[in-house]
């Protein structure tokens, strides 16, 4: 039996979900379609995770819960190297110090238009301080059931794919999902 874990870019990213469905709603009624074939295939979703996607989807979630089980990890018991956390803390510091500079720029800048600096900076920021990590108790949730379950990381997010591979997951991006459920 193989096993997945799925994160919400499957339903929410636009270039993720595009072969399931133009929407989230038809995303999740084209996945659940395909999935509920896969006798041969398990699809996991923390509770964090399907929290956050009725957000999104929340009628639409009941569906999903035919296919997809629900299993928060055991955050107690998987065991994750200290090297680990170790470049975690070091990425963190160089993205700080990345965040500083950006904020000091912003401060020396004596232009006026304040509005559209602020939002170049935010934009900005934001992608010195969370692109490409794990930034949230979610994704890291998604990464500890995969890690626990020895599954497949099914995610859009480079962040998640990028720690669940260092830590020894499986992955695959969420874009190839629906090649692969169409096999055999």
């Amino acid at each position: 039996m193989r096993k997945f874990v799925i994160d919400t870019s499957i339903f929410i990213n636009p270039h993720a979900r595009r072969d399931f469905g133009v929407n989230s709603k038809k995303a999740i009624a084209g996945f659940v379609k395909i999935a509920s074939k896969k006798k041969d295939f398990e699809f996991y979703m923390p509770s964090s995770i399907f929290n956050e996607l009725k957000n999104f989807v929340y009628k639409d979630i009941e569906k999903l819960e035919l296919v997809v089980k629900r299993r928060s990890p055991n955050v107690y018991a998987v065991y994750l190297p200290a090297a680990v956390f170790y470049d975690f803390i070091e990425e963190i510091r160089e993205r700080i110090n990345k965040g500083l500079r950006l904020a000091e720029d912003f401060a020396r800048d004596n232009k006026p238009n304040n509005a559209e600096k602020l939002k170049k900076l935010r934009e900005k920021y934001k992608e010195a301080m969370r692109v490409g990590i794990v930034d949230s108790k979610e994704d890291f949730e998604l990464v500890l059931l995969a890690k626990e379950l020895e599954a497949t990381l099914v995610s859009a997010d480079e962040g998640v794919l990028d720690f669940g591979n260092k830590i020894g997951c499986e992955i695959l991006h969420a874009s190839k999902l629906k090649n692969l459920l169409a096999k055999k």
